[in-house]
């Protein structure tokens, strides 16, 4: 589906997603019109899903970033969707994944404070009928920060 030059487009564009038609083409040895139609192409394919900034948190007024593990008390159909429309609807979780193992939820939360944590933890995460218990982990620093994906 890709060849060399569609991940090199793909590899930069992670890095700076302003880059115009003409720096692409620059970087890919390739006319500006062939660089703007191969983007198109991945954008179109499903590949390239989106452009966005990425914000300082602390410069934000967002202190606390945590990992919060969730176990359910129920898996059922119901009570599961129910949780997920809760944590869409919650905008200090930023991301929630399923696992496998002890916990069947994990979320990334950035808070303004460790009160604010504390009061999502426990007037609405553990009131949730489908919970069972949470585990929270304080992210003291990020020694890497969230990278591109390999090319």
């Amino acid at each position: 589906m890709f060849d060399d030059t569609d991940s090199r487009l793909l590899a930069a564009l992670q890095k700076n997603a302003h880059l115009t038609a003409q720096e692409l083409g620059e970087l890919l040895n390739l006319s500006p019109s062939q660089a703007g139609r191969r983007r198109q192409r991945l954008e179109s394919a499903g590949v390239i899903r989106a452009y966005f900034a990425r914000l300082d948190p602390l410069k934000l007024g967002l202190a606390v970033q945590a990992f919060v593990q969730v176990q359910l008390s129920t898996h059922n159909p119901e009570q599961a969707k129910s949780f997920n429309r809760l944590i869409s609807t919650r905008p200090e979780i930023v991301s929630a994944w399923t696992l496998t193992g002890d916990a069947d939820l994990l979320l990334r939360i950035y808070a303004q404070d460790l009160a604010a944590l504390n009061r999502l933890i426990h007037e609405v995460l553990l009131p949730h009928e489908a919970v069972s218990r949470v585990h929270s982990q304080i992210v003291m620093d990020q020694p890497k920060a969230d990278a591109p994906l390999p090319m």
